[in-house]
Formats: C-alpha cells, structure tokens, sequence
C-alpha cells in the first residue's frame, strides 16, 4: 500500500516542522514539502502531530505472579497498546530457576506471543541464575536478537546475590550489552512486612509504607557501587523517587553511564491512592510503589532536563477480583497496573500541554531513546526515509476521558480512571499498515518478532 500523508506536523527529537510524509510498502520513502501523491491514497493531516511509533520497553504480557496470570496477554495487551500508538512492546522473557536455561525462557515466552500481537515485539531476558551454562548461553541471546537483560534484587524466585549481581553485570558489560535493574532492599522489606502484620495492619494502605523510597535508594546505591567495579553500564527501571535518583546524578558524576526510565503511574499519582476506602487502594499495588507529589515533581523536572532517558508503563494488569487475592493481606495483592493504551496520551496532556516538557522531549522519551538504547535505531523510533513505517496520528485539540468501560484492556478497572486527556490518538500505522483509524482498531496481529542490535546511546 502507499499512502501520502499531507499537511501534518512531523516530530522528532530535536525538531517539530511541517511536512509531508510518503509511505510505500513496510517503510518511509520520503519525507518533505509537497511529495508528488502519484498512485498514493493521500491523508490529510493538517493540524495533526506525526510521531515515529511509541516504543514501550517494559511490559508484562501472560505473566504467571502471585498466584494467578496478568488479565492481558499478548493478544489483548498489544490490542490495548497499538491504540495507545505503540508500535513496539519490550516484555520479558525469563530463565526459571532450577537448572532451566535461557534458551528455554526464550522459547517459552515467543510461544506466548508469536502470531497473537498487533503491534511488533521483541523481548529483554530476565536472569535470575547464574552458572557457566548460563554465561555461555549470553553470547547466544545475543545471536537471536535479545541485546538487553533484567535483574532482580527483590523476589525471592527471580532476585539474584551481589555477587552474581557482579558477574553477569560484568559479562554483559565484555558483551557490549546491559542490564534493566529492579532496585529494592529485599531483606528490610520483608523485615517491615513481618512488623505490619504482627501489628494487624493488614490492608492495602500499608504497601508503600513497607517499601519506602529509602528502601529503593538504597538498592540504586548498591547496585551502582556494583555497577562500577564490574566497568558496566545499567538501568535502572521504573525509577519513583528523589532519593533513588540523586544516586544516579551521584554516579553519573564520578564517570558512570546509568540510564533511567520512569512510568506513568510515579509521575501522575501520588501515595494517597492506598488509602481510598472499600479497599479500592488494592487498584494500585505495584512495586516500587507509587511515591508522593514531591516525587513526582522531581521526575519531572527530570525529564525535561533529559536526565531520565524513557518513559515506559511496567504493564501488568489484573481484575479486581484477582486483586482480590490480598483482601486479608496486602502481600498476595497481585503487583502491576495497566498502561499500554494511555501512556502517549497522558505524557502530552499533562507534560506537552501542561509546559512540563516539549513535543520533541516527548518523541525522546516514547520513542528514539528507546529506540536507540534497545538497538533499533533508526528503523524504529524515527520518521525517515528507510525507516519502518510506524507513525502515530495525533489530534491536540480532540478531547476524552480515561475509562474501564471503553478501554481495550483485559480488565474491570483503570489506575487513571476519570482522568481528562487533552488529546486521543487518531491514527496508527505499523510498517506502513494502517491498523488504528479514528482511534479504532482496524487491522489486528500485524505484530512481527524484532530481532535488535546492540544499544546505539
């Protein structure tokens, strides 16, 4: 198919112009002022914004957690996130414990997806133990396309010691590769979960207080002191709050390379969501857990001095009957929240038009710092020519509301119910197919396997 879209606003990030766009076949033939329209369905676009395709690198699709699986698998949750203009999902495939490989997970997890996504995927691997076996098979990860891998310090079946920590750290590192780290002092944390429940406090307004944002600082201490004997460069995911991230200014000045990525959730609510009565609080029990508007205006105004390098959403959605589990204790609430469909919306409400950031910081964050940093720059994350034709028709003026009743998530509930959207996203395309018009899905499990190469930051 070749399409001319006209009279739009293209976005990058470091430049927002008028221009035209020509899509033939998967990818960008050209992009310019007044491109000829010969044998092209044209689009007129005018007063619309055109970004490259949102890439989300932290989701968890079909996930089996605490007892029960996310309310979204693959199907449903690339669904929810094609209509939200993402293009490309990042989810986790993960080693079992137990003397089971890495090649294992990864077969595992392309079962779980492969021919039910309508957006593209690709997958980080999750390493949760470490012999030769598992260090030999890094090299082989990287030979299928998987180029960035995940750590735990909490989570007893995934988290691994310091001085594992340190030798996959430093493979990765010879490897030209790097970790996402999920940062908690796992042992105070169960320490302060034993406290709670001597002391009967048992509902969902204690999950932040037993995983205070100290608790996550001090982890991002330690795993950069790790980070930095092992020579190696690291994220760290789902970032909340100041402490944790003046570690990272810290380690950044004495010469390390540390990226950060933060979420939706930790820039737009603040900790008094647990309390809400009729334990509506359970709606929002992720972790690290959501921190307080202090917080939230400091990983504001770090992203818009680009000291954070992605926005992603950690999507891990559930039913309220599946939060249900922890109704008598808080520590079988199933963790996670939905994001995929609103993460785009919500950033250029309440960051573009709100003067928090720019509509070219907003293409950084959502789409060519991803982009770059897990290794598809520029077929991904970029309006050029060559590039996969995966674009985001946005309307600035058109408004709605976020709801459980009309969004596209597998779920009976919404973490950002009744929030106003200064804007919907009108059209998507996925390497040149137009799969969302007029905010609605038209062509669905377009989604292909991408293998990547290695971070290009």
């Amino acid at each position: 198919m070749k399409y001319l879209l006209k009279n739009g606003t293209v976005v990058s990030g470091t430049e927002t112009k008028k221009a035209d766009i020509l899509i033939e076949g998967e990818k960008i033939a050209a992009v310019g002022e007044n491109l000829p329209a010969e044998g092209a369905e044209v689009l007129d676009l005018k007063g619309k914004l055109l970004f490259p395709g949102f890439i989300d690198g932290h989701t968890h699709f079909d996930l089996e957690v605490a007892g029960t699986v996310t309310a979204d698998d693959f199907e449903t949750g690339t669904k929810a996130a094609i209509l939200g203009g993402t293009t490309l999902v990042i989810d986790y495939a993960s080693q079992d414990k137990g003397g089971h490989t890495l090649k294992e997970g990864l077969e595992k997890w392309r079962q779980k997806a492969d021919g039910k996504c309508s957006c593209d995927y690709s997958f980080h691997m999750s390493i949760v133990e470490w012999n030769e076996e598992t260090e030999r098979e890094v090299q082989d990860m990287i030979d299928e396309g998987i180029t960035s891998f995940k750590l735990y310090m909490t989570y007893p079946a995934m988290m691994v010691d310091d001085c594992d920590m340190y030798k996959i750290l430093k493979k990765l590192a010879d490897c030209g590769c790097f970790a996402g780290v999920h940062c908690e002092n796992a042992g105070v944390i169960d320490a302060l979960i034993d406290e709670a429940k001597k002391e009967g406090r048992l509902g969902p307004e204690n999950h932040p207080l037993v995983r205070p944002d100290t608790l996550e600082a001090e982890a991002v201490h330690r795993l950069l002191v790790i980070a930095k004997e092992a020579g190696a460069p690291v994220m760290v995911v789902h970032l909340t709050n100041r402490k944790a991230y003046e570690e990272i200014l810290r380690a950044r000045a004495g010469g390390q390379t540390v990226y950060a990525e933060t979420c939706p959730q930790y820039l737009l609510l603040d900790d008094s969501v647990y309390s809400q009565p009729d334990f509506r609080g359970a709606v929002y029990v992720c972790a690290p857990p959501i921190r307080k508007k202090e917080d939230q205006e400091c990983l504001w105004n770090a992203l818009k001095k680009g000291e954070i390098q992605t926005v992603a959403t950690d999507q891990c959605s559930f039913t309220l009957e599946q939060k249900a589990l922890g109704k008598d204790d808080f520590t079988k609430i199933p963790g996670g929240l939905p994001g995929v469909q609103t993460r785009g919306t919500l950033l250029y409400t309440y960051g573009v038009k709100a003067g928090k950031i720019t509509s070219e910081q907003m293409c950084s964050l959502l789409s060519e710092n991803a982009a770059k940093l897990y290794g598809v720059y520029p077929r991904k994350g970029a309006l050029l020519p060559g590039s996969d034709a995966d674009i985001v028709v946005l309307d600035p003026e058109k408004e709605s509301v976020i709801s459980a009743k009309t969004h596209a998530y597998n779920t009976d509930n919404n973490p950002f119910e009744g929030f106003k959207l200064g804007c919907v996203i009108d059209k998507v395309f996925l390497r040149g197919h137009l799969a969302v018009e007029n905010g609605e899905l038209k062509q669905e499990k377009l989604g292909g396997f991408i293998r990547r190469e290695k971070n290009q930051m």
